[in-house]
């Protein structure tokens, strides 16, 4: 009794580690590919091959098909991506995960020549050395993702050998007691309950991966016996753990919105019809090659035959993938009256932060542009007031106001997460621009408020007043642009430029004020038409110094220095050719007359 709970113990224990490894592993590769992954999966579209090719190539980086189906139905739960454009990445993504058993087969190489050296048991523990050592005694977080990669692969295949070792015990009592174990493989073989066994393995453990390791560890370990593992036995198994696999996205579909729901039923749907389809070939074809299905099967042998079924099922779906769509919108149906519902950014996205980061910038973007045209809509209404137009802006505002809301929680949970730098500095960026252009809707709100007291009031300013302030409202309209162009395409040059146009606004406004105050002395001026004035120049002010927050931020994180004052001080010094020269451009262009 007590040697069977040994071998059992070190079996769940090898398939820990063999999961933490692969875990560990995807983590790293997804780290150090960046927003590459997420960018790559945007440009998933109606091009079926494309679209296959995505996903295969998306599973093998980050080592999980299943991951990956999880990502897709958060992205349709937010509405990024559509359900369409998701089949043909579900469908290359079953190929994708074919790579792992190919890893795992090396495994089954002989111990004698050059092949030894082949084996990841040979190799493994120099990798996870050096893996290692670039964690724990490099500064690049680059190198580090790298050591993590390398561990991960040494931890998987320490479960792998772990796993095998704890197969022995089981080989010794098949080769021990023959008459007691052929029963067993008889029923294996059976084709449904085979297909069966292997879904409802795979969906305890959830991981086709692991659960393809451990069919090929058996093999390994039942080679030499009088009861060895023959493809009868694996080819049913093979096919039920491509079912089992689905549990994952089963779950992730759990409080999604109905699409999101639809792309876990497509996920479920394309590799039960693909069973189902290959046992219904399968099951008659077994009879006329009975000979050669009872043939040994070995580990390469596994990894063949996961490939080609998870190909041939990929083939064989593909010109019906559109019925697979028709299905999911029949079954899952849409509620008569009911408006869809879509997360702003799925929790889901957390799991992969790379890819969650990626679809933050594409929000604060839509909230660059939003806040703009919020802002820019405002400045245009002072002295041009519409009852229609302030309502707009107004509701612009309360978007502006839930993307901030939304996006800051979203980023504070996400910064808790282990991120390359290059990814802490974009959170970064993010958490502070956020602010800045909320601040921004709202002053567009206060300056719908200075824009209908004038209205209301009637209030006219004198004409060189006027010709003052559409000076000052082309400078902002033109600061505001170019903050807002440069955020969205990062372009840092751009964003160097925008503290010498805010310079100039503030002696822009300046002067407005010294003159108003020199035609309120001659009564050209009155005092209500300061008070309205000085709101609406206030407001002017604080909008150039947002956008030069945000500038600044930018720059700051591109030269991962976060000392402001420090920053501001040394670009206005009077050693800087470069600024100096800007502000004179600017101040040239914008001269009050």
């Amino acid at each position: 009794m007590i040697p069977i709970l040994i071998q059992t113990f070190m079996l769940l224990g090898g398939l820990a580690f063999f999961l933490f490894g692969m875990n560990v592993m995807s983590s790293g590769l997804e780290k150090l590919s960046g927003g590459k992954l997420q960018s790559t999966l945007n440009k998933a579209t109606n091009n079926i091959f494309k679209s296959l090719a995505l996903g295969a190539g998306i599973t093998i980086a980050i080592q999980s098909s299943s991951a990956l189906t999880v990502m897709l139905v958060g992205l349709v739960n937010s509405g990024i991506m559509s359900l369409g454009s998701t089949v043909g990445v579900i469908m290359g993504s079953n190929i994708g995960t074919t790579l792992t058993a190919w890893l795992t087969s090396l495994a089954g190489l002989g111990d004698d020549g050059f092949t030894a050296l082949l084996k990841p048991s040979s190799f493994s523990p120099l990798l996870a050395f050096i893996g290692i050592l670039l964690t724990m005694m490099s500064k690049s977080t680059k190198k580090k993702d790298i050591g993590n990669i390398l561990l991960g692969f040494g931890v998987l295949m320490f479960g792998m050998n772990l796993m095998g070792d704890a197969m022995e015990p089981i080989a010794e009592f098949a080769e021990n007691n023959p008459e007691s174990f052929k029963p067993i493989l008889g029923f294996l073989s059976i084709p449904l309950i085979g297909v069966i066994v292997g879904a409802v393995f795979t969906g305890v453990i959830q991981s086709s991966a692991a659960s393809v390791a451990i069919l090929q560890n058996l093999a390994i370990a039942m080679a030499f016996t009088t009861t060895p593992i023959t493809y009868a036995v694996a080819i049913p198994i093979i096919m039920g753990q491509n079912i089992g696999t689905c549990v994952t996205s089963l779950i992730s579909s759990i409080g999604v919105n109905k699409n999101a729901k639809r792309v876990a039923f497509i996920h479920i749907m394309f590799n039960v019809i693909g069973t189902v389809v290959v046992l219904v070939l399968y099951i008659p074809a077994s009879f006329f090659f009975e000979q050669y299905l009872d043939i040994n099967i070995n580990a390469f042998g596994i990894a063949i035959c996961h490939s080609i079924f998870n190909v041939f099922t990929t083939l064989l779906l593909l010109p019906f993938r559109n019925l697979l769509v028709k299905l999911a919108n029949i079954v899952i149906k849409d509620k008569k009256g009911v408006e869809e519902h879509y997360e702003f950014i799925d929790n889901r996205l957390l799991n992969t932060p790379a890819f969650a980061i990626q679809e933050c910038t594409h929000r604060c973007i839509e909230m660059a542009s939003k806040a703009e045209t919020c802002i820019i809509s405002a400045i245009n209404l002072c002295g041009n007031y519409d009852e229609r137009r302030a309502n707009d802006i107004i509701k612009i505002e309360d978007d502006i106001d839930i993307y901030e809301d939304k996006l800051g929680t979203f980023l504070v949970k996400l910064s808790k997460n282990e991120m390359s730098d290059k990814d802490n500095a974009e959170v970064s960026k993010m958490l502070h621009s956020i602010g800045d252009f909320e601040r921004l809707g709202d002053h567009a709100v206060n300056l719908i408020k200075v824009a209908q007291e004038m209205h209301v009031k009637k209030i006219n300013f004198t004409p060189e007043a006027n010709a003052d302030l559409a000076i000052a409202r082309r400078a902002l309209n033109d600061i505001i642009a170019m903050t807002v162009e440069a955020y969205i395409n990062a372009d840092i040059a751009a964003a160097s430029n925008v503290e010498a146009l805010e310079q100039v606004i503030d002696n822009i406004i300046s002067s407005i004020k010294s003159r108003h105050i020199s035609r309120l002395k001659v009564g050209e001026c009155t005092i209500e038409h300061g008070f309205v004035l000085n709101d609406m120049l206030t407001n002017f002010e604080r909008v150039s110094d947002h956008c030069s927050n945000i500038a600044v931020t930018m720059i700051e994180v591109d030269q991962d220095a976060y000392d402001t004052h420090e920053y501001l001080h040394t670009v206005k010094s009077i050693d800087n050719e470069e600024f100096k020269a800007k502000y004179k451009e600017y101040a040239l262009k914008y001269k009050l007359n």
